[in-house]
């Protein structure tokens, strides 16, 4: 190898190196400037949500009002609890036992089983996207933790429960129990709340008013649930 190329290499590596600090150093601004205000969430709900602007790009037409957690009925609570994420107020942002489960299926060439916990949907619904790539997949797991280190478990599930789709177009609990039921969200009972929880998987397809095996057998079970679990009113 020559004095000369040696020379020359020096300089390419020095020039490239530049290159990709200058790019990391871009990148990691542009991540600290866009990164959402977790904190502020202790206080002040959001305004709108990744998802909600994602319908709205389609052209969806949105229904979505909020209701305070006081607004919001017991029953629903339960049922969104006992449908989606039972061990939400034992675990810290991540259930390892069904993040196992599903890896275990995956594993066996099963369909895979949800493992997202309440707090992971609430990070996605707020500031992500559907999409699996691992970038957005890191950016929900650091997400999760500041949502749990910042916010109590009971204002996580309140806004989740305003932001959650209910229904095509329909977010949030006062606006799915309006539109289902021409009832406020605190008036609604056990079954009802259990049709509107059983709709949180599919709600482009599972909601009060559709005729499907799946999605009645989805509300027996949450009802069942919901006699089981009577535990969960001490954290409500």
């Amino acid at each position: 190898m020559s004095k000369r190329f040696r020379k020359h290499l020096r300089r390419w590596l020095r020039y490239s190196l530049i290159v990709l600090a200058v790019a990391a150093l871009l990148v990691v601004s542009f991540v600290l400037v866009t990164w959402p205000n977790v904190a502020s969430l202790a206080h002040e709900n959001p305004e709108t949500t990744a998802f909600i602007e994602q319908a709205r790009s389609r052209g969806t037409d949105i229904e979505w009002r909020w209701a305070s957690a006081d607004a919001i009925s017991m029953d629903l609570k339960k049922a969104v609890l006992v449908a989606e994420d039972l061990s939400f107020f034992k675990h810290k942002g991540f259930d390892t036992y069904e993040i196992r489960i599903a890896a275990r299926e995956a594993v066996r060439g099963k369909r895979v089983r949800g493992a997202s916990t309440i707090t992971q949907q609430l990070a996605k619904n707020l500031w992500l996207s559907p999409s699996r790539s691992p970038t957005r997949k890191f950016r929900e797991l650091v997400l999760t933790r500041q949502l749990e280190n910042h916010l109590s478990k009971q204002r996580i599930l309140e806004i989740y429960l305003n932001v959650v789709e209910f229904g095509p177009g329909i977010y949030g609990a006062e606006a799915a129990s309006q539109h289902s039921y021409g009832i406020p969200a605190a008036d609604l009972d056990a079954e009802q709340a259990a049709r509107l929880a059983a709709s949180l998987p599919r709600p482009s397809k599972w909601h009060p008013g559709v005729e499907s095996r799946g999605y009645e057998g989805s509300v027996l079970r949450i009802l069942n649930l919901m006699e089981d679990c009577g535990w969960l009113e001490k954290y409500l």
